[in-house]
């Protein structure tokens, strides 16, 4: 969509086409790609709760996207394990398996710390800034204890390390952790309020990667990743 031009004092015309040719030249989201966000979202803040089943058309009525790209987005939430295509019956939501999230834990451990030590490396002075933005995000999403924010800006942050690092293979492996990992959090969290913590431990990631220092973003990273794995052990436990 083309903006409208803004007058900025002391800039001049030259600014304000500036603005137009950026509005006109900047990607405008697929339709696909909205579709999987809002799915993607919906059951991972339980609007779609584990065990239910759910058609095409009811999610197509839901979201207001034709089946279309609705399908092309149930596809790569199928191959993320957010989603099972039971044929002739619909598509249910899997249940939380707390001994494969374990499992999860341990091989998200070992490739994000690759993507944040390389994101600290290769971010461009843009994405360094985004981070330093996300920094901001998740302290304020703490701080008014706002845990669909939270999950918004962990996203973000997920997406920005994976182009930051510029590394095709590991944001493969990368993208089958992150959807599975914010969905445990957001059922479990409420049992053990822990949304300051993640908030500071996530803001002080997006930091370290901000800073360019590799050694920081993957020690930042390690305290993160063993707060969670103390949730998911916590709750594992507290299951039986």
């Amino acid at each position: 969509m083309v903006t409208s031009k803004r007058k900025v004092a002391g800039k001049g015309q030259a600014h304000d086409e500036a603005l137009d040719i950026k509005a006109l030249t900047e990607p405008k989201p697929k339709l696909t790609d909205i579709a999987y966000e809002r799915l993607e979202e919906a059951i991972i803040t339980l609007k779609l709760p584990p065990g239910s089943i759910v058609s095409e058309l009811t999610l197509s009525q839901m979201f207001e996207i034709g089946r279309t790209p609705i399908r092309e987005a149930i596809q790569r939430l199928a191959r993320e394990h957010l989603m099972l295509v039971l044929p002739q019956r619909g598509l249910l939501i899997p249940e939380l398996d707390m001994p494969k999230q374990l499992r999860l834990i341990e091989t998200r451990r070992e490739i994000e710390r690759l993507i944040c030590r390389s994101a600290a490396k290769r971010a461009t002075r843009d994405q360094r800034e985004q981070f330093k933005s996300l920094h901001d995000a998740f302290l304020e999403a703490a701080t008014q204890n706002d845990e669909v924010s939270f999950i918004r800006a962990d996203r973000r942050l997920n997406e920005l390390e994976i182009e930051a690092a510029r590394n095709e293979f590991a944001e493969a492996a990368m993208r089958l952790t992150h959807g599975l990992s914010r969905r445990f959090w957001f059922c479990h969290y409420q049992q053990n309020p822990d949304l300051t913590q993640m908030g500071r431990l996530h803001a002080n990631l997006a930091m370290s990667i901000a800073g360019g220092d590799m050694d920081q973003a993957g020690q930042s990273l390690d305290l993160l990743m063993d707060y969670i794995e103390e949730l998911a052990r916590t709750t594992l436990i507290s299951s039986l």
